[in-house]
């Protein structure tokens, strides 16, 4: 009994959060809010060891038509690499949020609570001439009205394999993504 009253705080230690847990924390984030208009990221790539593999900067910009939104992403690498993805993302009244896109194998879901959004989905990667899956689970975390933290952990087989951190700051809310839009359009054709 005793051994249990010493290691009992260890194991609750180890339960992990669930985004409930920040219902009450501010600012509150509420994402046709916040990833509307321009915003640029900045963020490092981790491999399984824990050691940074690569950095990025991002621009994203995103338009809403009620609970609808279209998020546009623009990554460059320090290796060189530019990605695209856009996102077709949907949020209900209780928060609940729906996400797709091309480099996403069926539907990412999560849900917001007080100043945070959880949500998971399963992305594919570019490995060679093909492309190896991860689950990916993923944080984020309204600091300020204009600054999110968030956190990506890549999991293959079950196993964390790489973690992904990076800071998005919100530049104009009123942008128009028209220019971003047409720059990821020509990157596909291209």
């Amino acid at each position: 009994m005793r051994f249990i009253a010493l290691f009992a705080p260890l194991l609750l230690w180890g339960c992990s959060h669930q985004v409930q847990d920040y219902q009450q924390q501010t600012p509150i984030f509420n994402l046709p809010d916040y990833f509307n208009g321009s915003l640029n990221a900045y963020g490092v790539v981790k491999n399984w060891q824990g050691k940074q593999s690569v950095r990025f900067e991002a621009q994203l910009c995103g338009q809403w038509q009620g609970n609808k939104g279209t998020l546009f992403e623009l990554f460059q690498f320090s290796d060189g690499r530019v990605e695209q993805r856009i996102w077709q993302l949907a949020v209900d009244n209780e928060g609940k949020v729906t996400g797709s896109a091309a480099d996403v194998t069926g539907q990412a879901k999560g849900q917001q609570a007080g100043n945070s959004l959880y949500w998971e989905y399963v992305l594919q990667i570019p490995d060679g001439d093909g492309v190896i899956e991860v689950k990916v689970e993923d944080w984020l975390y309204l600091v300020t009205p204009k600054q999110l933290m968030n956190q990506s952990t890549l999991y293959k087989f079950g196993l964390p394999v790489g973690e992904i951190i990076l800071s998005i700051q919100q530049q104009d809310a009123t942008a128009d993504c028209s220019a971003l839009e047409q720059q990821l359009a020509t990157l596909r054709a291209g």
